[in-house]
């Protein structure tokens, strides 16, 4: 994945769980930590080089990564 390729995770949907995109590509509804995780990976990303909680290249909206519902 290139540099300058930003993962989002949009703000948590009524019907619970977070919105994901890649380069405006959803890549799928996360429900936790582990989903967001299992995106990373089939995105490309190497999950424990990515500090989910600061991260630049995660851009989290409407809450951080202790919020899903």
């Amino acid at each position: 994945m290139a540099d300058d390729v930003r993962v989002v995770v949009h703000a948590p949907s009524r019907s619970g769980g977070r919105r994901v995109t890649v380069g405006g590509e959803i890549l799928g509804l996360a429900h936790s930590l582990a989903d967001l995780v299992e995106f990373l990976r089939r995105a490309g990303l190497d999950p424990d080089d990515v500090r989910v909680e600061d991260s630049d290249v995660i851009d989290w909206r409407g809450g951080g990564p202790e919020v899903w519902a």
